[in-house]
């Protein structure tokens, strides 16, 4: 007999018994971002790497780990997206479609990244990516932050927290950078191989490292004042 086939793994099968369920949050999910006046629009499962390279960093671990990448009968390197914000915006640009004009567009779809399995994580994934492109200042995130609440609330999902995190101006961010890589260049014999890999190109990815080797070295940082003494009033004053 021969052996059973069975799934990728990290790569579920949705069940009819489940198929209720994904259409009732496609439903909200279509009459709410609708109501906000966000056109859905589709973009290819598949691009080409270099976008992914370009849009992500060549640094991070999505790029540098988690990516299906393979090279085509034609010997194009191509990627199955990992997330859909760079297709949307290659399509814009592809199609002409960013000269002055501003666009609230959404898309749902499967996204793909090498992962280690864990419940409730899958190497293949479904994702709702809700872009605002071409609108400036605050009022926007205000907005993206009430669709999420009321997307949940939607839902009858209860019980969230939301926290927000900035690093500010570009010019703070730019402060936080040299004085977290002073900080960490200090520290190099005690960063792990991707860690070091990181802070050639961005030291701001060392701080999302999981491995059990950098659990202290950041946390030193991110306990310590020195790196938030220099913010500029910009940042500050709003939350004084």
């Amino acid at each position: 007999m021969a052996e059973q086939i069975q799934p990728i793994r990290g790569m579920n099968d949705v069940l009819p018994s489940e198929i209720g369920t994904w259409q009732h949050f496609e439903a909200c999910t279509r009459e709410l971002l609708g109501a906000y006046g966000y056109e859905e629009i589709r973009v290819p499962v598949v691009e080409h790497t270099e976008l992914f390279k370009r849009a992500i960093g060549e640094h991070t671990d999505v790029v540098g780990k988690e990516m299906y990448t393979f090279t085509d009968r034609g010997g194009d390197s191509l990627t199955l997206r990992p997330e859909a914000t760079a297709g949307i915006v290659r399509a814009l640009i592809s199609n002409g479609l960013l000269r002055g004009q501003r666009h609230k567009l959404w898309c749902l779809g499967p996204m793909f990244r090498h992962e280690a399995p864990q419940a409730g994580r899958y190497r293949q994934f479904w994702q709702v990516d809700v872009e605002a492109v071409g609108w400036p200042g605050p009022d926007v995130d205000a907005e993206l932050i009430a669709l999420s609440a009321r997307l949940w609330r939607g839902l009858g999902i209860s019980g969230l927290k939301l926290q927000i995190n900035s690093l500010g101006t570009p010019e703070s961010r730019r402060a936080y950078r040299e004085r977290l890589l002073e900080y960490l260049q200090a520290r190099a014999a005690e960063l792990d191989a991707d860690s070091q890999r990181r802070l050639a190109g961005n030291p701001l990815r060392v701080l999302d490292s999981k491995h059990p080797q950098m659990q202290e070295v950041p946390s030193i940082w991110m306990r310590s004042r020195t790196h938030t003494s220099r913010r500029c009033a910009a940042c500050c004053a709003p939350w004084v």
